[in-house]
This record gives structure tokens, sequence and C-alpha cells, in this order.
């Protein structure tokens, strides 16, 4: 028998584990909100639905991609979390959703407890400016997978919607108008030609400063993904909202599309596309084509709107009247 053989020798200690879980009990529960009926530690997250009369439960899952390893690399760790959750939540309430807990999955080499808990905080964080609840997740310490400060993060939300206020395309209609919501930046797509662009070819550091973008480089790429929850469903609740895209990767064009009927096209003008400094800079570059197929170009999310609410939905949600729906075959025209 090899009694000198344990599982902390082989790289994963128990007991650190649990002693985290611990000190984030606090940290989660700060986000729970009526309905959530487990505590943080258990083997799975419970949350009641309460007075929906037909709901519709509404999920999405996703990751942050290689913004990672700039976060990584530069050891700054507060607004990656932030970036799961909005990822996650920015998808379901494009159903007009309400977003109702979170699940977090992190997978790492060596559980460093300082910045794991930054890490949570971030989702934390995440999850209060979504409105939804942190109710449960998985932390899984894997050695030999993950090398040095390595690790990955993913999420996964659920929101819920009476099923008469389920917002699909099938109200979408010509005369129809294109809403745009500003991103902030980048968001969390794109980001491995981000860094072949700006560490590879330009040969440039984390902590340069960039003039036009009035911070450093690193404080510009680890801006979190603005999440669009408050603004977006007080839109749904003052009606007139008939279809909504959150622009990730495969750009603006991509993105719209996907909520197109057959019989109408999308045509959205350029110049009214909100010009954001990082998007300048890199047209510089690359090919701008080329950066519309990939990024959000400064339209973090979409919505589409009746003319008679339009105004009203702009005004609440910051937005932009970008364009209009036209009789055509389900394309997306920027003009």
């Amino acid at each position: 028998m090899l009694e000198n053989l344990t599982y902390e020798k082989s790289g994963v200690s128990i007991k650190t584990g649990e002693q985290t879980v611990k000190d984030i009990k606090d940290i989660v529960k700060s986000t729970f909100i009526p309905g959530v009926l487990s505590e943080i530690g258990g083997f799975s997250g419970l949350f009641e639905l309460g007075q929906y009369k037909n709901p519709i439960l509404v999920s999405g899952t996703d990751g942050v991609g290689t913004k990672l390893k700039i976060a990584i690399e530069s050891g700054i760790y507060n607004t990656i979390g932030i970036d799961a959750v909005a990822m996650c939540v920015n998808d379901i309430i494009v159903n007009g959703a309400k977003p109702l807990f979170f699940l977090d999955y992190i997978a790492l080499g060596k559980l460093e407890k300082e910045s794991f808990k930054t890490i949570i905080q971030g989702i934390a964080q995440g999850c209060k400016l979504a409105n939804c609840a942190l109710i449960g997740g998985e932390t899984a310490e894997m050695p030999d997978m993950y090398k040095d400060n390595d690790f990955d993060i993913a999420g996964f939300a659920v929101g819920v919607v009476e099923k008469d206020e389920l917002i699909d395309n099938t109200k979408v209609k010509s005369g129809d108008n294109i809403i745009i919501i500003p991103s902030n930046g980048l968001h969390s797509n794109g980001f491995s030609l981000v860094r072949n662009l700006f560490f590879k070819t330009l040969k440039m550091k984390n902590q340069d400063y960039i003039e036009e973008f009035g911070v450093s480089l690193v404080e510009e790429l680890l801006k979190p993904t603005k999440i669009y929850t408050k603004e977006v469903l007080q839109s749904v609740k003052n009606g007139g909202v008939n279809a909504m895209a959150h622009i990730t990767g495969g750009g603006i064009a991509g993105n719209l599309a996907r909520v197109l009927p057959k019989n109408v096209s999308a045509v959205i003008e350029k110049k009214q596309i909100p010009k954001l400094p990082i998007f300048e800079y890199m047209k510089k570059y690359i090919n701008e084509k080329e950066m519309y197929k990939v990024f959000n170009m400064g339209a973090g999310f979409i919505i589409i709107a009746d003319e008679l609410n339009t105004l009203k939905i702009a005004k609440i949600t910051k937005g932009i009247i970008a364009g209009k729906i036209v009789k055509g075959s389900g394309e997306v025209n920027i003009v």
C-alpha cells in the first residue's frame, strides 16, 4: 500500500476547497432574490417559480473565451465574472425572460483562494446587475489539465416568461424600427483576433497607455460586458418590442439575421452605429468588413420595435434609432 500517495500530494486539496466554499457563502447569499430555496454548498440549487400562470423557462449557457488569457496574464480577475454572467443573461432576455438564477463552472489548476474569491465577487456583481441569484456552481481543481494560473469559466442562466408574453420574431413586420443599444467596447467576443493584433502584431504590453482610449490597453480590453437586463425588460413591459438580438460573435448582421422572418430584411445606417474608440483604432489595421463579421462594432444589443412605441423604447434604453425593417428575404444590410 502506498500510504504517502494522497489526493493533496497529487495537486488537489479538499480542505482548501471546503474552506473556500465557506469563505464565499456571504458573497453568494448577497445575490439571493425571492424564490431561492437553497443554501450554497448543497448538491443542487432550488428556485420556486411563484405566481406564474403559464411559465416558459428560458435558458442559456456561455463562456468568456480567450479574453480570459488577458485576465490571467495581467492578474486582473475582478471583471471576468461579470462577463460570464452577461454573456448568458443577455441571451435569455432576447425572449423577454426575466433572469432568475445563475450557475457557474470554474476549472483551474490550483485553487488560489484570493483570486478565486475575486472571480466569485465579479460573478455576484454581475448577478446583481442582472437582478438574478447565484444559487450554485462547480469548481474543478485539475492540475494535470490546467498549468500555473490557467483557468476556464463558464456559466448557465435560467429565466422565466409567461407564454403569452414570449418575444420571438412572429410580430416582426415591414415598417418596424431598429434600435441599437450601444455596447461599452469589445464585450467578450473576437479576442483571438484582438490578442493577435495588439500583442503579436503591434507588440504592445498590457500596461501601455493608449491615448485614444484614455486608459491602459488592459483596462480597455477587460471592460466587462454590459448587462442589458434592466432597460430591456422595462422596454418589454412598455410594449411594442417585436424581436431582439444580443450582438456577439458574428457581429451585427450575423446575430440580427437570427431573429428575422424570411419575408423581411433589415436595413441599418452605418452612420447611426456608435463609433467607439476601440473599434476606430482597430480599423487602422484590420479590414472593416472583417471587423463587422467578428465584433459588435458598438452595437451591443438590438431591439426591433413597432413604429408606435419606438421613441419611448429608445428613451428607456438610451438607444439609437438606426434602421428599418423592409420587405425582403431575411437579410441584414448595413449601408
